[in-house]
């Protein structure tokens, strides 16, 4: 493969990730209008988790091959790259409203799933089966938790919307061929990069932490990004909320179950989960959840594009931090 077909590769790859993020964004929109549900739900649910099979797949696949630490450090350095790189892009690009649901239960709850997740490593550099299995257990819950509080309190149909919408079946099959289409041309567009970097001379430990770590990512950085141009905050928002929540208790628990997780096996590795890696995720949660309160009284909250740009320097210092140890 020359560069230049490599080039096209990456134009092709990038045109149809754009549209395919159009097509499974409105998709979840329609899904959302006529099934009465909130957008927050569907982002959550299919737009968080639909994006998250990549890492899924990745880390499920490192369990089996005996790597508990890929899998781990993939799905924590997912969820570093949802809030800086993804959320931190997409409010610098357009300030996001916070909908009061995600600041009363959803940031909540994946503030305190982050920190269970720390204690379990904590406790002897171990994830057991049970661990996972608790992990995974909690991730069902929550959910089906989050379902049933929406058919409780279920959102007004508008049928204007219904009608100017595809149906139900459309729908589905837009989000379907849209994540499939979302993955698909990430992969041609990381894969395109990759040749490119390495005719150019580019270190492969450096291609690792910076191209293929921000690919994985374009899914939801895709879908973000198609959300705000619609203006379905919501969507945007519950894609980075569902996609952490996915990763740190189904990703991680579905890992674990398939092989207990022996940290301590690997000093270095303990390291640099524990020291680098958990302690920026915990923070820039903590951050997210500090950002989405309304300080002042009657200001909607809102994710505003200073924030967003101080989450976007953040994650370029760790991908600096992280070039600059490898090499």
């Amino acid at each position: 493969m020359g560069i230049w077909l490599s080039l096209l590769g990456v134009a092709v790859g990038l045109a149809i990730l754009v549209k395919s993020a159009d097509v499974f964004v409105d998709g979840a929109a329609s899904l959302a209008t006529r099934c009465g549900l909130s957008p927050l739900l569907v982002g959550a649910i299919v737009v968080g988790f639909g994006t998250s099979m990549p890492e899924l797949t990745v880390s499920f696949l490192s369990a089996l091959e005996g790597n508990p630490c890929i899998a781990l450090g993939n799905a924590y350095g997912s969820n570093i790259a949802n809030i800086c790189l993804i959320l931190g892009l997409t409010a610098a690009i357009c300030p996001i409203a916070v909908a009061p649901n995600v600041l009363k239960r959803e940031l909540p709850v994946l503030l305190i799933i982050t920190v269970i997740s720390g204690l379990l490593i904590i406790n002897n550099g171990v994830i057991s089966r049970l661990d996972a299995a608790i992990m995974l257990a909690v991730f069902f819950i929550v959910v089906t938790r989050n379902i049933i509080h929406e058919k409780k309190n279920p959102q007004p149909i508008d049928e204007v919307k219904v009608d100017e919408r595809s149906s139900l079946g459309n729908s589905i099959l837009k989000i379907l061929g849209g994540l499939l289409f979302l993955v698909l041309s990430s992969q041609i567009l990381v894969k395109c990069a990759i040749y490119i970097a390495s005719a150019l001379g580019v270190p492969d430990l450096v291609i690792g932490l910076t191209i293929v770590a921000v690919g994985t990512s374009l899914p939801e950085l895709a879908s973000s990004l198609a959300a705000i141009r619609r203006k379905e905050h919501d969507l945007a928002l519950g894609n980075i909320v569902g996609s952490n929540f996915f990763n740190t208790l189904a990703v991680v628990g579905l890992a674990g179950v398939t092989r207990p997780m022996v940290l301590n096996s690997d000093a270095d590795s303990i390291k640099m989960v524990l020291v680098r890696d958990y302690p920026l995720m915990f923070f820039v949660t903590i951050f997210l959840l500090i950002v989405c309160i309304p300080f002042r009284r009657g200001r909607p909250a809102v994710i505003n594009r200073l924030e967003g740009l101080f989450l976007l320097i953040v994650y370029i210092c760790y991908l600096a931090y992280l070039v600059m140890e490898s090499l």
